[in-house]
């Protein structure tokens, strides 16, 4: 009897002080600790703040197979991935997808960019139908290899899925690449 009543409290210390998975909330907008994208449960790997000119933007969280703080190995994985954006200010969707594109160019040459060219106009015409992501927002872009790149507004899908996966390869090195939208939002992706 005290053999069994220390055996359930060793047990319950050990799944006490074992670590356990919390939602991370970046200027108030909440990022759970796993999501599940075409099927796959994913995790988050890491989630920050998007900056631009000393303007709070958005916080971002990427969920992924398999958590890494390396860049090249998220960049690398299979399955789907989830890149979730939390609005912090009304944007217009043309900004919006300007933005994206700057991104886009500066993390591939002008070869890899014309390659993509019908992904990036099936892009900016689905944001262009948005008309304006609003302080509050979420958008997510969803990598579902059986369909393509999903674009979803507050739970609701726009557009029709992007195909290729080096589309949404090319995505995430907006903020994973070598010259990425903001350093400091690199860094919290990669969990640090």
């Amino acid at each position: 009897m005290i053999r069994r009543a220390l055996a359930l409290f060793v047990l319950s210390l050990a799944v006490a002080s074992a670590p356990v998975a919390q939602t991370v909330s970046v200027e108030g907008v909440r990022f759970e600790p796993t999501a599940t994208v075409g099927g796959a449960d994913l995790v988050l790997n890491g989630a920050g703040l998007r900056t631009r000119a000393f303007f709070k933007v958005y916080a971002a969280g990427l969920y992924v197979p398999q958590k890494s703080g390396d860049a090249a190995a998220l960049l690398a994985q299979d399955g789907p991935r989830r890149m979730s954006i939390g609005m912090l200010r009304d944007v217009d969707a043309a900004t919006f997808a300007s933005s994206l594109i700057e991104g886009l160019k500066s993390n591939h040459t002008e070869q890899q960019l014309a390659a993509l060219g019908p992904q990036i106009e099936q892009m900016q015409a689905t944001l262009k139908g948005i008309g304006e992501a609003k302080k509050g927002d979420t958008i997510q872009l969803d990598w579902i290899p059986e369909s393509g790149t999903r674009i979803v507004v507050n739970g609701q899908p726009r557009g029709e899925p992007i195909s290729g996966p080096a589309f949404f390869t090319a995505l995430l090195r907006i903020w994973l690449g070598d010259k990425p939208a903001d350093s400091s939002l690199k860094r919290a992706l990669l969990g640090g």
